[in-house]
């Protein structure tokens, strides 16, 4: 009956059996000791239909980055309300990026571990995937440092009448790469930590990002001792 059931089965809903299967197996053994064989059998279908469908290993781990790239960035880009406040936008980002690396720990396992060390194709897809992140990121702080006067979910105004709208890009950007970077690091911290919640997760980065994010924007950066 199982046979017949997978027959009857559109290529579309197959397809993505086969890439579920896929992303628990290399998420939870790794790239290079999952086997075609295993996949299969979580899949419910045959290994020659898995190379049928996706040709070979290296494309199927390639699907499988795709697949979960694009979904982290939907749910960021989706989490994200504009028209409130930056501090508000930036939490509600940073809720949905550890609400969903919490609810798909696979798959955040194959983005943020596997395909970063098994060779520059699959490390190449992660990198376009953070691109557009650490993009998404960047015209959220140009917002934040343009739109002066924003109230706080307090009430109370976010960065003050101060705020400086003219921050150095290459300053935007390295900010966004180390916000990016925190996250990703914060993520794999938080699914490895038993009792830790996306909504603690985001609220440690938030704590340890916005306060400094203020001081910068209302032009009150730190300043390096002289040698």
């Amino acid at each position: 009956m199982g046979a017949v059931k997978n027959k009857r089965m559109p290529r579309a809903v197959r397809e993505q059996q086969m890439l579920d299967a896929a992303v628990r197996t290399f998420g939870q053994r790794g790239y290079r000791s999952a086997s075609m064989d295993e996949i299969a059998d979580l899949a419910g279908v045959s290994k020659p239909l898995v190379y049928l469908y996706l040709n070979s290993k290296e494309d199927l781990f390639t699907a499988c980055i795709r697949r979960e790239a694009a979904a982290l960035t939907t749910a960021v880009r989706a989490g994200v309300q504009s028209g409130l406040p930056a501090d508000r936008q930036l939490w509600a980002g940073l809720r949905a990026f550890f609400t969903h690396t919490a609810e798909n720990p696979d798959g955040w396992a194959v983005l943020h571990r596997q395909a970063r060390t098994h060779g520059e194709p699959f490390a190449a897809e992660v990198a376009a995937m953070r691109e557009e992140l650490v993009a998404f990121v960047t015209q959220l702080i140009v917002v934040a440092a343009r739109d002066g006067g924003s109230p706080c979910s307090n009430g109370v105004e976010s960065l003050g009448e101060h705020r400086d709208p003219s921050l150095p890009e290459r300053e935007v950007a390295g900010l966004a790469e180390a916000l990016v970077g925190a996250a990703e690091s914060l993520a794999a911290w938080a699914n490895a930590t038993p009792g830790v919640s996306a909504k603690q997760a985001a609220a440690t980065l938030m704590n340890f990002a916005w306060a400094g994010l203020g001081d910068l924007m209302e032009n009150r950066p730190w300043t390096p001792p002289q040698d």
